[in-house]
């Protein structure tokens, strides 16, 4: 048996959570935390090289560059759904190191590709979907943590987990910009590109937005292999945890996070593009990078006061906000290319993206307690060893289904991308993709009342 598996692991028993879990879990969490911020760093960096590609000499069009930015969220919600169930099988200590270390591949690949302007179009969607390796290690983060800590917990654990590694979405906003703009790696790292705009020219190295990430990706890789631990409680088949997809409350919490965790990284993805779209005379990633700042921290703050307040209701009340905010966005962006108002457009973003951020994690708590209460429910007069044996089946039905609904989930950061890029072609702006977010969010505003949140739902969480 390898030193790094914990054959025994009772997060409920208050004696074994003080004295010998505690300092595991929270070991575990920090490795945790920057491999996932160097995952989501990857799954997004297109959307900050695709704003420099037509300045360097690729010749895209904007429908082009929307589907470069929509590609790897299209890519990691699709291997999300496998990812989903890889920590039961190989544990997470081993799927951590082999899923960060795969980060490698885009990262290296985008480092030699933006260096020659006559590589192919086809050649970058290839990288632009391998990015979605980024996206797919959020799924198995998020259930191997999930594993380590108690109810009272999870929304704490989970908020740290995703709200400081969604960081890597602005890390890479606010990072990318500033190596592009100096030979950091010297003669290692290539030559210059000749950035070029309205007569002004000036040296680029665009391949730092791979080649920056690669020391850290490998360092974290070693780390996780060498610090974190696998769970033998946490084992099971594929078969075992596909009970899931007879499990109601499944479907629902998908769509649901798909309102909070679709809009977040959607958003996210399509921000810097929307921003040069629809105010061309300002520099996106001056201010793109602000809003999954904004996203990420109010999804730590939105854990703590989730696990205060119930998730449920928390839910609900973010979604009424979203849409509030989604309003004022629409009235602030020019009108039939004309007008709009750049201060107030942007306030209503960061409104949206803080909601975003809350409800990723009012979400997240509400699925364990889902899961839990359910299993509970069912061996109720059972005895002990039954109750026992329901907390440990809950915790796996509810890390493969906080793995599932973020596969579903993180198809926003392709929709939403190709809804504005739709939009714009079809009626020369987003504001008709912004109407459908709205009407979404009613849906899930209805969902959350009906489901959770009203006086005798049916689960109340």
């Amino acid at each position: 048996m390898s030193k790094y598996m914990i054959n025994t692991w009772e997060p409920e028993t208050s004696h074994f959570w003080q004295h010998t879990g505690k300092p595991i879990a929270h070991r575990n969490l920090w490795i945790s935390i920057p491999a996932l911020l160097l995952a989501f760093a990857v799954w997004m960096v297109w959307s900050v090289v695709v704003v420099n590609l037509p300045s360097i000499g690729f010749k895209y069009s904007t429908n082009q560059l929307f589907w470069l930015t929509a590609l790897p969220g299209l890519s990691g919600a699709t291997l999300r759904i496998f990812y989903s169930f890889m920590v039961p099988i190989f544990g997470g200590r081993r799927w951590t190191t082999i899923s960060t270390a795969s980060l490698l591949i885009p990262a290296i690949g985008i480092g030699f590709a933006v260096q020659d302007i006559s590589t192919s179009y086809p050649t970058m969607l290839v990288l632009a979907l391998l990015c979605g390796f980024g996206g797919g290690n959020f799924a198995s983060s998020m259930a191997n943590i999930s594993f380590f800590y108690p109810k009272a917990q999870k929304g704490f654990a989970l908020g740290m987990n995703a709200g400081l590694g969604n960081l890597g979405v602005s890390v890479v906003q606010f990072v990318v910009p500033l190596v592009i703009t100096a030979g950091v790696f010297g003669a290692l790292g290539g030559e210059p590109q000749t950035w070029m705009k309205a007569g002004e020219a000036k040296q680029l190295w665009l391949q730092n937005a791979g080649f920056i990430w690669v020391p850290f990706i490998a360092a974290t890789a070693l780390i996780s292999w060498f610090g974190m631990n696998d769970l033998a409680t946490a084992k099971a088949s594929f078969a075992e945890q596909a009970v899931i997809f007879k499990r109601k409350h499944n479907w629902l919490m998908c769509w649901l996070y798909t309102g909070t965790f679709g809009s977040f990284i959607g958003y996210s993805a399509a921000f810097p593009l929307l921003i040069k779209t629809e105010f061309p005379d300002l520099n996106p990633l001056q201010y793109a990078f602000l809003g999954p700042l904004v996203g990420a921290l109010a999804r730590v703050a939105g854990g703590i006061i989730s696990d205060k307040l119930g998730g449920a209701r928390v839910t609900l009340w973010t979604f009424f906000l979203m849409i509030g905010a989604v309003l004022g966005v629409i009235h602030f962006m020019p009108q039939g290319g004309v007008g709009g108002n750049f201060s107030g457009f942007f306030s209503m973003f960061m409104l949206l993206f803080a909601c975003t951020g809350v409800g990723n994690a009012s979400t997240f708590r509400m699925i364990p307690v889902i899961f839990l209460t359910a299993r509970q429910r069912d061996a109720a007069g059972k005895g002990a060893v039954a109750q026992q044996q329901a907390i440990i089946d809950a915790n796996k039905e509810g890390a493969a289904v906080l793995g599932f609904t973020s596969a579903v989930a993180a198809y926003g950061a392709f929709f939403i991308p190709k809804s504005y890029g739709t939009s714009i072609a079809l009626t020369g702006s987003p504001i008709a993709a912004l109407w459908c977010f709205i009407g979404f969010y009613l849906s899930c505003i209805a969902i959350t009342w009906w489901c959770y949140a009203r006086k005798n739902a049916d689960m109340p969480c």
